[in-house]
């Protein structure tokens, strides 16, 4: 199991995309695993045949734990079992590059990469930025390898193949949530019939299989079940309270919310906005050309106010650092990195806008739309979920008012927004009805004083409730 970064130490087999006897090549991609913080393909690092599956699908497997074994055809089918080939790991393929000086996703010469193409070790950027870094990895590497490992290696020596192997070999095309779902409800992703064109398994697929599974067939006199019971994810097996195992990504936020809530001193500040300039506002610009592709939302308006009112408020964007040798400190940050968080099946993800103070409204609009489309499809990388410092949580589209939110660890306050209703209000003496919505920010008291948060809050809700102050800010 490679070494992921970010102090990650374990991971979650999701399942494999090879099977025992397989022939693989350099890049291909071999197994699906879910962190912390995201879902990850894992390429090969080798090419030959595949001689060995060490970790079953569902297992959780710690940084360096051996998962696979690769004939590469460097010996003739005399070695033993436990030394057949390449035993695939974070050692060998992260220390390639030092070894040789080659280049990541080059080909070494005894026919590794390098560094795994779309996995970068810790130090470096990751993810699948790396991989499109890299278009010609899958290709190039495999015609620079030693011919005879790579076109044809020796047979490995036979041996029963386990069922799981046949299963495994055609790997069902679903996302992450659709194959957590899938686990959940004990749904075998191979006997479910995709009805999207590209052949991938959506989560009506799952829910119709769930339902079929559990319900009597239809007749004359049976109705199908209706779509609320296909919808529960619950197990339908009559008992009245069952467990959810605390793993991945629920694990992670856990911990993480613990640890915040115990070490930064929390205080949270309401406040009430008239936000119907705002959302006039936000009417004008959907006809405007701009944000034709990407309408702005009240999300993407309030990050906006954020960034601006941040400007004022620089603590805000900062967070305190306990010393080791000397005293501690509070590291202030220039540049504001915006975490949105964001509910998915897989749990509470907090993926990052870097450099949001530097965009437009049209911008962050875009990059808002795209984090969502590729949070919901459970594609966010370990790359775009590190380095935030600051947090909104939109707890408005739930339709609820407004919350006490926790600091995600690494920052120092985070920003509730709340539903934006039809409210009394009062204008100019007289009563009106608006659109009223409420802000709630919990901020680190160690970091920013009662003065700065207040000072910071109002702003945002300055510039919400008249959008022209951005011109002053």
């Amino acid at each position: 199991m490679p070494d992921a970064g970010e102090g990650l130490t374990e991971a979650d087999i999701i399942g494999w995309r090879v099977a025992v006897g397989d022939t693989v090549t350099v890049n291909q991609v071999i197994v699906e695993i879910e962190t912390a913080k995201a879902a990850v393909e894992l390429p090969c690092p080798y090419a030959g045949r595949v001689h060995q599956l060490l970790a079953e699908p569902g297992a959780t497997v710690e940084v360096g734990t051996p998962i696979i074994t690769i004939d590469t055809g460097t010996d003739t089918g005399t070695a033993p079992a436990g030394d057949h080939g390449a035993v695939v790991e974070g050692g060998p393929v992260n220390g390639a590059a030092a070894e040789t000086g080659s280049k990541i996703g080059e080909v070494t010469a005894d026919g590794r990469i390098a560094t795994l193409v779309g996995y970068v070790p810790a130090g470096r950027s990751g993810g699948r930025r790396a991989r499109r870094a890299a278009p010609t990895g899958a290709a190039a590497p495999a015609s620079r390898a030693p011919a005879a490992p790579v076109s044809s290696p020796p047979p490995v020596p036979a041996e029963p193949e386990p069922p799981a192997a046949h299963a495994t070999h055609a790997a069902p095309l679903a996302t992450p949530p659709v194959r957590k779902l899938a686990k959940d409800l004990g749904i075998d992703l191979h006997a479910v019939a995709p009805s999207r064109a590209d052949g991938v398994i959506s989560r009506e697929d799952v829910e119709h299989a769930a339902a079929a599974r559990t319900r009597p067939a239809a007749g004359p006199d049976r109705e199908p079940a209706p779509p609320a019971a296909r919808a529960s994810t619950r197990p339908d097996d009559g008992s009245r309270e069952y467990r959810i195992a605390v793993t991945g990504v629920r694990k992670a936020t856990a911990a993480a919310m613990v640890a915040s809530a115990f070490t930064a001193p929390h205080v949270t500040e309401f406040l009430t906005v008239d936000v119907t300039p705002m959302m006039q506002l936000r009417e004008r610009l959907r006809t405007r050309r701009e944000f034709a592709d990407a309408p702005p939302t009240p999300l993407a308006l309030t990050a906006r106010a954020v960034c601006l009112a941040a400007r004022r408020t620089p603590e805000i964007n900062s967070v305190y650092e306990a010393g080791t040798d000397g005293p501690d400190q509070i590291l202030v940050k220039r540049d504001v990195h915006l975490g949105i968080a964001a509910a998915t099946d897989r749990g509470l993800i907090v993926p990052v806008i870097r450099d949001a103070d530097a965009m437009g409204l049209a911008d962050l609009a875009r990059a808002l739309q795209e984090l969502t489309a590729t949070a919901r499809a459970g594609r966010t990388s370990l790359a775009q979920l590190t380095g935030g410092t600051f947090t909104i949580t939109n707890v408005g589209v739930f339709g609820v008012d407004t919350g006490t939110p926790i600091i995600n660890p690494g920052q120092s306050a985070i920003l509730a927004l709340g539903a934006i209703r039809d409210a009394p209000w009062v204008v100019d003496g007289e009563l009106a009805v608006r659109k009223v919505c409420q802000l709630a920010l919990s901020f680190d008291h160690r970091v920013i004083d009662g003065q700065q948060g207040s000072q910071f809050l109002a702003d945002i809700g300055a510039l919400l409730a008249d959008p022209g102050l951005a011109l002053a800010f």
